[in-house]
């Protein structure tokens, strides 16, 4: 059982990859999205749930997905279809960070895969450049809540607490004009609903090959969480605009 796969099963109860709760979407979307004919670009759209809404909510938008999951793309292209949406979605199966455009987009995404570009500013570098004047950018990434220990900077990497992470992204060019911080509520759901998923579908399929991988997976990925990170990181997401274009 690869990583994709173990990820795909880990959200099928929540399908945005992040701490999110439905609600919290729906409103960073709102403030997102400028306008109802909007052209919108997620890169790392993963099963491009991000992209699915937007194109619910607003009929005469039309989005890209990049992505390097095959099956994911085909999770998203599927669930496009079931919604009536498929004729207004563009799935890319290629690397993000490589992905090139002949326009740009109203709305650029990237929520939970900044370590794909290295980071909130190698990420806010590239979404400039599929920026169109006057668009927005809709980002989403972790951050220190308390001091972390080494093991949780080791996992989870190079963040920065909110103040500093606010003042780096305002220096680099940027004006927030919408935002949240996920809520304990939100992180914690998060975390139970992807160590439970997969428990509960290697308990269900007991004679499955895989099965003892996918327990084993979520009581190691449950142990990082209450014991390596759970007390120290947060995750926030920003709206963010030039602040010159």
């Amino acid at each position: 059982m690869d990583r994709q796969q173990i990820s795909r099963i880990a959200h099928a109860d929540h399908p945005i990859a992040v701490p999110l709760d439905d609600d919290s979407v729906r409103r960073l979307l709102a403030r997102g999205v400028p306008r109802g004919d909007a052209r919108v670009l997620d890169l790392g759209c993963g099963g491009g749930e991000w992209l699915l809404r937007a194109l619910a909510e607003h009929p005469r938008l039309t989005a890209e997905g990049v992505d390097t999951s095959e099956t994911a793309l085909a999770h998203a292209e599927e669930a496009a279809a079931r919604l009536g949406v498929r004729d207004r979605l563009v799935l890319h199966r290629e690397d993000a960070t490589r992905f090139t455009a002949p326009h740009r987009f109203d709305l650029v995404l990237c929520v939970g895969s900044t370590h794909a570009f290295g980071g909130l500013p190698a990420t806010l570098a590239a979404a400039r450049e599929h920026l169109a004047p006057g668009g927005r950018v809709l980002v989403g990434d972790g951050y220190w809540e308390s001091e972390p220990s080494a093991e949780a900077v080791e996992m989870l990497g190079d963040l920065t607490d909110l103040p500093t992470t606010l003042d780096r992204v305002v220096a680099d060019g940027w004006t927030p004009v919408g935002g949240h911080v996920s809520t304990r509520g939100e992180l914690d759901d998060y975390e139970w609903s992807w160590t439970g998923s997969l428990a509960s579908w290697a308990l269900d399929h007991p004679t499955d090959p895989d099965s003892a991988q996918a327990l084993e997976a979520a009581t190691t990925h449950r142990e990082q969480w209450l014991r390596v990170y759970r007390d120290s990181m947060g995750f926030l997401c920003l709206v963010l605009r030039p602040t010159s274009d």
